[in-house]
């Protein structure tokens, strides 16, 4: 018999994770062939679509959405779900600009973007403790916070809005300036994407997310902190939509109490579409964030287009149901292959 040391694999188990990596590689891939055909047909149709100012503005339509479905990939990993997001960056928009119209000259661009995280995280703290500690079913917690966070943000708002001419110029230009012809929005983003990326695949704890996903029972019989994963994805998942809260309301300027009302079903079609499988365990956030960047680019199309966007929502709709059908035909003949895999190697 052949010892394996702990740091060392069995060759079926190396192949087994390598052949799923490739297929859900290709899942990726396959996104950005949508995205360049889709940019391609558009331009060809509109030669606007490619201009200076029409890239600039689906990136910066994307870095919002994709941002949201970074941090929603964390809880879709772990098997769960987070639909208060979008009541969440609409709370944090509005609070955060009434907090800075108090006094514009003496409240900066840091205090806004601390305050906004910490009002996200602990709206996610809140949705961890109850799904991870007190065991009730992340849909009904989170959809039950969904009301509350906005009931809140209406009774704050009281029917007034926040303008752009109340904020600090400097949150301002955070939305629409950039450096060197690049906006600071896409870049954050892409920032938080490849940090929170580099943890998922490089890290014990981050690896720990996609086990709790594949079976959490198996992964507390491993020794692994289910809830204490479970509570960190959500509060994750909450910083986030604090941060998005924060850059919206530096986009936009102008904000009212139902800002980013019924996004979070829009960041649930980027993640699955994406490629993170709504059953939990598979899936990157590089896939999220193309996933957010071709729903975006279908939007810009069709606007470009002179389409209705009701055919916006219904291509959506599509999507998602197109993205859970492959992820069950990948999964299946994933399994067969690994089965016949385990079965080759044990002979």
């Amino acid at each position: 018999m052949t010892a394996v040391t702990a740091g060392e694999r069995p060759a079926g188990e190396r192949g087994a994770r390598g052949l799923v990596e490739l297929v859900f590689r290709a899942r990726e891939l396959s996104l950005v062939a949508a995205i360049a055909v889709l940019v391609l047909v558009t331009a060809a149709a509109n030669p606007n679509f490619l201009s200076g100012q029409g890239v600039k503005d689906i990136f910066l339509n994307t870095s919002i959405l994709a941002l949201l479905a970074v941090g929603q990939s964390l809880v879709v990993i772990t098997r769960n779900i987070d639909l208060s997001v979008g009541s969440v960056v609409g709370l944090v928009a509005f609070s955060t600009g009434e907090f800075l119209a108090a006094d514009p000259g003496g409240r900066g661009v840091v205090v806004a973007l601390v305050l906004g995280v910490a009002i996200g995280a602990v709206c996610g703290l809140l949705n961890g403790l109850l799904v991870s500690f007190c065991r009730v079913p992340a849909l009904v917690v989170t959809l039950g916070t969904l009301y509350v966070i906005q009931g809140l943000d209406h009774y704050i708002a009281h029917g007034r809005q926040i303008n752009a001419v109340d904020l600090p110029p400097a949150l301002l230009r955070l939305g629409n300036e950039g450096v060197l012809g690049v906006p600071y929005l896409p870049v954050i983003t892409v920032a938080v994407m490849l940090a929170i990326g580099y943890y998922l695949r490089s890290y014990p704890s981050g690896r720990e997310f996609y086990a709790i996903g594949s079976s959490p029972e198996a992964a507390r019989l491993a020794g692994v902190p289910v809830r204490r994963r479970v509570l960190a994805a959500y509060l994750f998942s909450g910083a986030l939509a604090g941060l998005a809260g924060v850059l919206w309301l530096a986009r936009f300027g102008t904000v009212v109490a139902d800002s980013a009302r019924g996004w979070e079903l829009l960041v649930v079609s980027a993640v699955v579409v994406g490629g993170v499988a709504i059953v939990g365990g598979v899936g990157t956030v590089y896939g999220a964030v193309l996933g957010a960047l071709l729903l975006t680019t279908i939007g810009s199309a069709l606007v470009v287009l002179k389409v209705s966007s009701f055919w916006q929502q219904a291509l959506t709709g599509a999507l998602l149901l197109l993205a859970i059908t492959v992820d069950r035909v990948l999964a299946v003949r994933v399994t067969r292959l690994l089965r016949r895999r385990s079965v080759r190697h044990g002979a």
